[in-house]
């Protein structure tokens, strides 16, 4: 795992910042889901799987620019 050097507290609610040099480098927008995962004594964050940016739906989900749509929204949008 490599260093950045980074640190930040965590605020009375429980919250970090992600500085935006790493969101950009990894490519994390806005309301971008993030996957937590715990690994012996370390906290991992990772950006999840393709989920559906309207209702969240991991299921058949298809990436339209850069972002995920499932069949079902897809259906809805066409009208």
């Amino acid at each position: 795992m490599k260093s950045t050097g980074i640190i930040r507290k965590v605020d009375d609610l429980g919250r970090i910042v992600l500085p935006i040099e790493l969101r950009r480098t990894l490519g994390i927008g806005e309301r971008d889901p993030l996957e937590i995962y715990v690994q012996e004594d370390l906290i991992v964050l990772r950006k999840s799987s393709l989920v559906c940016i309207f209702c969240g739906s991991d299921e058949n989900v298809k990436d339209y620019m850069n972002k995920g749509v499932c069949e079902s929204c897809r259906v809805s949008l066409q009208g």
